[in-house]
């Protein structure tokens, strides 16, 4: 027999006499009362509203706040309600044990979060704006479904809404041809546009004589898609004002930076309508081959068409002073055409926007690599990326598991596979900086209040759950793109990495890394699949890899990712803003600052001495094979997702293996980019150049501690980012 309340309720009444419009009632988003059908790419919000969210009235929940439940069997409901439906409450003082301890080991440099992570997490970019994807490195877009999205501009524009947040982003060619240029209509309504940076859009609409007029303020990505729009779905071309836009030279408070002006839009705007305007009534194109390749199909200016409109987007981001980032384009091997977009010799107009990505192909196992290759000593493109591996497996240990099926590509350093319009955070971890047994047990008094048996080779273990946690609770922020939050809820993809690896294997050989490796994935599962359930969301598909690193490990003192150092000792330069605050302070300390050759008016560059120390092996003693092999060494042991290697290699004795060594690594790697060694100081102001130890010793010796101490540190504006994925083989400079 069910139990009986023992206190009456009344179960009967609708009254809506306690009903608050101001806190019940439907969203905004959807006032009538009806599911979406469809979720387009983009909110139509400039920043998110706080939306109206139906509740029950707190007279009406209160009313059963003294009100024993009916619990059944004799307590066995209640038992069973509190162990399996119940809300965790709040342990604040577990809280702060856990984040004192992150702090701690942040602050150590055990591990240290992403560039993105250490600019803006907990900053008002996040906690005010709610800009989450900000927290993200990296993202992929495939046009392969261009024809069926609710716009076919919405690849397009998710680039652009990415990059000028920082995020790296991917993109393939496989919508070629399915794009038709139908051309913009003439006559009818007009809109006049007027572009502001961060206002929110409202529409209009007034009529002059037989012409309807509207009046739209919308932001800088709203503006690409009205007028690809124009090009693609035959409407009207927009006029655009610019006339709202920050002026030059004044400072961009929140993203950081000095605002360029509008003509980096208006170019890009320029450039997109040159670039569409000869191929009105065919497919995506751009113009005919150039002389002496007019035997390419048409295919070739179809894909062409893609990666020019994409490459014409970074170089307004870029010019813009309003992100740093860098892209990806992935184009089928056997496409001759898309292959040579790097070759300036064949397309000399391309030189002006063709540097704004890094170029691979979807390379097919069993492939004849010859051609490519090469290319590939010549200029060091394209780069390589198994889809088919991507797919199968996670670490490529020879057993394919299928769990990323419906992965379409990857970020510019192809660390991390990715779904169309997926995100991911990487977090990085520096093995070399755990030096003890002893110190790993005292880290390990914070890993779980029950006791745990450990070995040296588990050192850093808690390294790896706090790194993980980072990385796990970025996954919690939605973005501003509903298709993008689809994904990522169901994917929940994260990357940890290792940097200082040739410190490592130098310190204490390659077969502790190989255990180091195998129970640290280990740990990273099982701390996976105990925070997954205690969150309520799944579990990772993918969590480990390799990033090419670069600022964040030289934080930290590591080499970055699975690379070796240049030399032992070299003048590592790094490029500043002539109004940098930091300017003053190497100065004083004795740093010395030149003008910087590409831009001597608005650049300088800091000269620093670097010793990597003592029996590290550097670039130049190692052959091209043996990079590969640790590259291949890193994918079986520890990353599911990729590891970024850049391949250095002799063009002269290695660049005739380079077909060879791929047939051999196929089956071993996910993706890897080639680089003909060029000499260190070949050019001017390189990144890196190798100096003697003397020459070393003799700039130590003139610098004094530099201090940065004048420079406020806390509030204001927020600064310009580390770039997406921090490291230098990427970025769009």
């Amino acid at each position: 027999m069910p139990p009986i309340l023992s206190t009456p309720i009344d179960l009967e009444s609708d009254s809506d006499d306690d009903y608050d419009e101001d806190v019940d009632g439907l969203s905004e988003d959807n006032s009538h009362g009806f599911a979406n059908d469809f979720i387009p790419l983009f909110r139509n919000e400039a920043t998110p509203k706080r939306e109206k969210k139906f509740r029950l009235s707190n007279k009406f929940v209160d009313s059963f706040k003294d009100v024993p439940p009916p619990f059944g069997f004799n307590g066995l409901g209640e038992l069973v309600y509190m162990r399996t439906y119940s809300r965790l409450g709040w342990n604040g003082r577990e809280a702060h044990r856990s984040a004192r301890e992150m702090y701690r080991r942040i602050f150590a440099m055990k591990f240290l979060p992403p560039g993105r992570g250490l600019w803006a997490m907990g900053s008002p970019i996040t906690e005010e704006r709610k800009l989450y994807a900000a927290l993200n490195n990296c993202a992929f877009v495939s046009t392969e479904d261009v024809d069926r999205r609710f716009s076919p501009a919405e690849p397009f524009c998710f680039l652009m809404d990415a990059a000028m947040l920082g995020v790296g982003v991917g993109f393939d060619t496989k919508g070629a041809g399915k794009i038709m240029v139908k051309g913009p209509k003439h006559g009818g309504t007009v809109e006049m546009v007027h572009i502001a940076d961060s206002r929110e859009g409202y529409r209009h609409p007034f009529r002059i004589a037989a012409m309807t007029i509207n009046i739209i303020t919308c932001r800088w990505v709203e503006s690409l898609r009205m007028l690809l729009e124009a090009y693609f779905l035959h409407r009207p071309v927009p006029v655009f004002d610019y006339s709202q836009i920050r002026p030059a030279g004044m400072a961009i408070k929140g993203f950081g930076g000095i605002s360029s002006g509008p003509d980096s839009l208006q170019a890009m705007h320029r450039t997109i309508m040159a670039t569409l305007d000869p191929l009105v009534g065919r497919p995506m194109t751009v113009h005919l081959p150039p002389l002496g390749m007019q035997t390419y199909s048409t295919r070739y200016t179809q894909v062409r068409g893609i990666v020019d409109l994409m490459n014409h987007i970074g170089v307004c981001v870029v010019s813009g002073n309003v992100r740093r980032t860098a892209e990806i384009a992935f184009g089928d091997a056997q496409d001759p055409a898309y292959v040579a977009l790097k070759d300036y010799t064949q397309h000399p107009d391309r030189a002006a926007y063709g540097w704004t990505s890094n170029n691979s192909v979807f390379a097919s196992l069993g492939m004849d690599y010859a051609p490519i290759c090469k290319q590939i000593v010549q200029n060091g493109e394209p780069g390589f990326a198994w889809l088919q591996n991507m797919q199968e497996y996670s670490r490529m240990d020879g057993v394919p598991d299928h769990r990323d099926a419906r992965a379409a590509g990857g970020n510019p350093c192809l660390e991390q596979t990715l779904e169309s319009y997926e995100l991911c955070c990487l977090v990085e971890t520096f093995p070399a900086n755990h030096a003890s047994l002893d110190e790993y047990k005292e880290t390990l008094r914070y890993t779980n209040e029950r006791t745990v048996q450990v070995d040296e080779c588990m050192l850093m273990n808690v390294c790896i759950r706090y790194a993980y946690l980072y990385a796990k609770t970025v996954t919690l922020g939605q973005t501003h793109w509903p298709i993008t939050n689809r994904v990522m809820l169901r994917n929940r993809r994260i990357g940890c990495s290792m940097s200082g690896i040739a410190q490592f294997i130098t310190q204490r050989g390659l077969h502790e890394l190989k255990d180091w490796c195998t129970q640290g994935y280990d740990a990273i599962q099982a701390y996976d699949k105990t925070y997954s359930d205690f969150l309520a969301i799944p579990r990772s598909i993918k969590t480990t890899s390799i990033k090419p690193s670069g600022t964040v490990s030289l934080l930290a003192g590591a080499t970055p990712g699975m690379h070796y150092p240049e030399s032992r000792f070299y003048i590592r330069r790094v490029r500043l803003d002539r109004g940098s605050e930091l300017l003053p302070a190497l100065r004083a300390a004795g740093y010395h600052l030149e003008p910087a050759a590409e831009a001597p008016n608005e650049t300088l560059v800091v000269s620093i001495p670097v010793d990597v120390g003592e029996n590290v092996r550097t670039l130049s003693q190692l052959s091209a094979w043996e990079q590969l092999s640790l590259a291949s060494f890193l994918q079986r042991y520890w990353a599911d997702n990729q590891v970024s290697c850049t391949i250095t290699f002799d063009p002269v004795l290695e660049g005739p293996q380079l077909e060879h060594a791929l047939a051999y690594f196929q089956y071993q790697l996910k993706g890897v980019s080639l680089l003909p060694k060029v000499p260190l100081g070949a050019y001017a102001q390189m990144p890196y150049e190798e100096i003697s130890e003397a020459t070393y010793k003799s700039m130590v010796s003139a610098l004094s501690p530099v201090s940065f101490r004048e420079i406020k540190t806390r509030g204001g504006p927020v600064e310009v980012p580390d770039r997406f994925c921090d490291s230098s083989s990427c970025e769009i400079k």
